[in-house]
């Protein structure tokens, strides 16, 4: 594990705010170079391990969004929303979802028209599994990475959450 320094990454994020706002924003689309290319590696790798599983990606971030919610379910259409998708098109991902015994589906005590989401026994293992899986190719990808890279992408990162390292 990479250890990296707080100030540095703050000075990164400010460099790169600036640069967007130049003519010459070289810094700060390296910056979102580096960003993109950790997360899209990063992302393949675990959509292959998805796959290798027998799991659609999609359907593996739909598991990924139910499982890491706060309240470990979420509505149909909270599903769509997080996965920027018609709710149509997530009701019909989620009813897949049902059939192989990943996710159950409870309608709202309060209100019969909502349905609530939630991964099963089952759901929870295949996460585990493919995560598992996936750790150690991860690991090894971000090993390789050089400081600058990571401190890079990092900051492009924190800039594009709205988060700052500075005290309030």
């Amino acid at each position: 594990m990479r250890v990296v320094d707080a100030a540095r990454l703050e000075r990164g994020r400010e460099k790169a705010a600036k640069a967007r706002a130049t003519s010459d924003r070289g810094l700060y689309f390296r910056g979102v170079a580096e960003a993109r290319y950790l997360l899209r590696k990063v992302f393949r790798l675990i959509e292959e391990e998805a796959k290798r599983a027998g799991i659609d990606p999609l359907a593996h971030q739909a598991l990924i969004q139910i499982y890491g919610s706060k309240q470990g379910a979420l509505r149909i259409k909270e599903v769509a929303e997080r996965l920027d998708i018609t709710p149509a098109f997530s009701s019909s991902l989620l009813k897949m979802l049902v059939a192989k015994g990943y996710v159950a589906r409870a309608r709202d005590a309060s209100d019969a028209r909502v349905a609530w989401t939630k991964l099963t026994a089952k759901g929870r293992a295949l996460l585990h599994r493919i995560d598992e899986q996936v750790q150690m190719d991860v690991d090894s990808f971000t090993r390789r990475l050089d400081p600058e890279q990571t401190e890079a992408a990092l900051s492009v990162l924190m800039f594009y959450a709205g988060v700052s390292l500075k005290k309030a």
